[in-house]
């Protein structure tokens, strides 16, 4: 086995552990690996590069993909066959996590597949793997041949109840602090650092930490956190030029041909044939007829240009077609740098038309329609009993979410055809996005016992999807009656660098998020920041650029929540007739055997007679009781029927009670005669002076008879018998029929 190189370095302030990276011990005919480690959670990641160019390609073919082992957590997994399945949501956002900061830092044409690998083989439940990974990726990719333009560091910070930000903070500082941002970026020749990706929430203690005094994530307090994550990021970065200096220098790069889209005689063809029409279609508002303008005028230009390039060359129309996509793209950049002008006409700043509207489906527990210009989703809310929570078989402390959010993007959103075969990794990404913007207002679990799951159905696509997803799921929740503390609005920002200047757009269409440099995401309540995401294409962008943009995004936010508040101002102040009504109570943790009673009797014969729904939990200090029902008398009948059981009535000696059978056994019959209290019924005591072989002969179960409390003994147990002549008569009557 070869020797194994190994660097370590201070990521932290304080007392957290440093971050290790080793290579040379596992995965050697990887083209990189390095194996990273903080305290006991450890990851290999492995980088390897094709050596030939697919066929036909004409993106790069880069794939992220994170193993999370159920060993590296001391488990096996929960699925039928005990093996992994398909990956869990956290190890897909990683995946995008990974791919984000990485995808930019390839050479421009540089087309061959790169596959990086990450196995997650250690989890000590403490601190993260997933910031780990991004700087192991990078180490890896450094050590590589394959062409790549890093290092890329990366840093999770949690704004404190104290308002500071804490580096690579552990599960529980995270779930303590207000707001957990990841920054990634580039060290420029400057030395200063460029941010690549940014992908931040708040935490579900956000709220109530700022109702405590804590400072509030506004967006001074966030673009604070850009410039304190400078220096975590270049400690990261030293640490993998280190790796590199101990492995002796970088390897010679691959060999690869660069892929030419086309080439400089047919784009200047494209130029002077389409150009002037082209400015024309970049400047009609509706995405349709722009759509049918440009396919217009791609096919006659493809028309007259083809027989003139086609000629010895086979790929002269796919040529001829990324020409004019450039074409596209460089008309819409000139018109916003040099005229201000967008495709719509509007100003860098301005908002599309906005809508709101809820109620807008009939037998739902709560919907909201949310349109901005030609992007329109559907929200729906959906209330379950706390057992409806979604259990989490991963690596990660997280093992139940009492709320989700789930996001469908159809083909026809966009006017196409396509396969509807599950949520691929953008979906699930955008459906996190928009449940991390709404945790911190979710309310909790004893505020508010129900199980929520929100679906976004995207029906029409043009521009920032996601975000208007958040926007309708406030518009969804208040319409269901959740009393969320405060309605959140979302809007994705854009950004076109062109000679040395940077320009922010404020509500990006989709061809402008195409042909931009930056979808930067931004959600959040009137007050303070939820959620922010942001994405380059380019080599990074200044801090003070993407602080601007914060200032611009909150302008456009204030203005969505006001239309928002138009349709709906606060949650309503009950859930709908269709949803169930759920109460929740605590009960002392030594009651919850009598609630449930021997193999479920108790808690099943509730369930039978009210017809409710009932589950009992403990947190290992208190049992706490869900009772769920459409009609609120029957939640409100359980109710009653389990607080008889926690404080049963008392039996009075002499007195008659009609009672019901509910156990047989050789000696006699235990009979319910008040709400939580059994008594027995001695087998002599039964056949009124007669002899009774067996109980079954004249009882069974579920049987309603009246019985007589003949005595209760100092343990409380109640003895019992035969209530009159006319109850014996009936049991012997029954007795000699047997």
């Amino acid at each position: 086995m070869a020797d194994a190189v190994v660097v370590s370095g201070t990521v932290t302030s304080g007392d957290g552990p440093d971050m290790r990276l080793e290579t040379g011990k596992m995965a050697g005919l990887a083209s990189g690996s390095v194996v990273a480690r903080m305290g006991d959670t450890q990851v290999l990641v492995a980088a390897t590069g094709a050596r030939h160019v697919r066929e036909g390609i004409d993106f790069f073919p880069l794939t992220v993909d994170v193993e999370e082992r159920s060993y590296a957590a001391g488990k096996i997994p929960g699925s039928f066959f005990r093996r992994e399945g398909r990956s869990s949501d956290h190890a897909t956002l990683t995946c995008r996590l990974i791919d984000r900061p990485l995808r930019p830092s390839f050479p421009d044409g540089f087309r061959n597949e790169v596959h990086v690998v990450v196995t997650v083989q250690s989890a000590d439940q403490k601190n993260p793997y997933d910031v780990l990974a991004i700087n192991a990726a990078s180490a890896a990719l450094m050590i590589s041949d394959v062409p790549f333009d890093g290092p890329i560091g990366a840093v999770r910070l949690a704004y404190t109840t104290d308002g500071e930000w804490l580096p690579h903070p552990t599960y529980a500082e995270g779930d303590e602090s207000s707001f957990e941002i990841v920054v990634a970026g580039r060290q420029l020749d400057n030395g200063d650092i460029a941010v690549m990706m940014v992908e931040a929430g708040g935490t579900a203690t956000q709220w109530m930490n700022g109702e405590n005094g804590a400072p509030k994530v506004d967006e001074a307090a966030l673009a604070e956190a850009l410039k304190e994550s400078e220096q975590y990021i270049k400690e990261a970065i030293a640490l993998q030029n280190r790796l590199v200096e101990a492995v002796g220098g970088r390897k010679p790069v691959m060999d690869f041909v660069a892929q030419v889209d086309y080439t400089d005689e047919q784009m200047a063809a494209v130029t002077e044939l389409g150009e002037a029409r082209m400015v024309e279609v970049m400047s009609m508002a509706d995405k349709a007829e722009r759509g049918a303008a440009e396919g217009a005028l791609k096919t006659e230009v493809l028309e007259t240009l083809l027989p003139r390039f086609a000629d010895g060359n086979p790929i002269a129309e796919k040529q001829l077609k990324a020409a004019f996509r450039s074409l596209s793209k460089a008309v819409v950049r000139r018109r916003i740098v040099n005229d201000g002008a967008r495709i719509d006409g509007r100003g860098p700043s301005e908002l599309r038309p906005l809508s709101a509207e809820v109620g807008v489906l009939p037998r739902v527990h709560g919907s909201g329609l949310f349109q901005r210009g030609e992007t329109q989703v559907l929200n729906v809310t959906t209330l379950g009993m706390g057992r409806m929570d979604q259990m989490i078989d991963g690596i990660d402390p997280l093992e139940r979410k009492k709320y989700m959010h789930h996001y469908n993007f159809p083909p026809f959103s966009t006017g196409e055809t396509g396969f509807m075969r599950g949520p691929k990794r953008r979906e699930i990404g955008h459906g996190l996005l928009a449940e991390r913007a709404l945790v911190p207002v979710i309310p909790s679990q004893e505020d508010w016992p129900y199980t929520l799951r929100l679906v976004s159905d995207v029906l029409t696509s043009n521009g920032s999807t996601s975000m208007a997803s958040v926007c309708g799921s406030s518009l969804s929740l208040m319409d269901a009656g959740v009393p969320i503390k405060a309605p959140v609005a979302g809007i994705a920002m854009g950004l076109v660098y062109a000679e040395g200047k940077y320009t922010t757009l404020t509500d990006i269409l989709g061809a402008e998020d195409a042909f931009g440099d930056m979808d930067f995401k931004v959600a959040g309540t009137s007050e303070f920041v939820t959620a922010l995401q942001l994405d380059t294409k380019i080599d990074g962008i200044p801090a003070d650029v993407l602080a601007d943009a914060l200032n611009q995004a909150k302008e456009a936010r204030l203005a969505i929540l006001a239309v928002m508040n138009e349709a709906i101002s606060a949650p309503r102040a009950e859930v709908t007739e269709y949803a169930p009504k759920i109460i929740s109570f605590e009960i002392p943790i030594d009651k919850i055997g009598e609630v449930i009673g021997p193999k479920g009797k108790v808690i099943n014969a509730i369930q039978a007679e009210t017809g409710a729904n009932i589950s009992v939990d403990d947190d290992g200090m208190v049992g706490i009781v869900s009772i769920a029902s459409p009609d609120k008398t029957i939640v409100d009948e359980a109710e009653r029927q389990i607080k008889l059981i926690l404080d049963p009535p008392t039996a009075d000696v002499g007195q008659t009670y009609p009672g019901k059978v509910v156990n047989i056994t050789k000696f006699g019959a235990f009979v319910n005669i008040l709400p939580g209290r059994d008594g027995l019924l001695h087998i002599s005591k039964i056949g009124g002076g007669k002899r009774i072989n067996k109980v079954e002969d004249v009882l069974e179960l579920g049987q309603s008879v009246d019985v007589v409390v003949e005595d209760i003994d100092p343990n409380g147990k109640v003895s019992l018998r035969m209530a009159g002549d006319a109850a014996c008569e009936k049991v012997q009557e029954r007795a000699e029929r047997a």
